[in-house]
């Protein structure tokens, strides 16, 4: 199995207002996004076809407790 070693689509995770925030429940974030799936299809946006090629999950939904790159990433944080 060949890894990805592009860096993570950090943009769309933690930075876009829409995206972010439709995955944390806003009401208006989601419709805006449901508008931008419907322009430039499933996978949204570059930073969201980005996401959606780096962790397998489309903008709209949150990523996978058990995913490999989300433990990864998670782990990789220092406080």
């Amino acid at each position: 199995m060949v890894e990805n070693k592009e860096k993570p689509p950090v943009f769309c995770e933690k930075y876009c207002i829409v995206c972010k925030g439709a995955r944390e429940g806003n009401k208006l974030c989601k419709a805006i996004q449901n508008i931008e799936l419907k322009i430039f299809g499933k996978n949204g946006c570059i930073w969201g076809a980005a996401r959606t090629r780096y962790y397998g999950v489309t903008p709209d939904k949150k990523l996978p407790g058990n995913s490999r790159k989300n433990k990864q990433k998670q782990t990789g944080k220092k406080k």
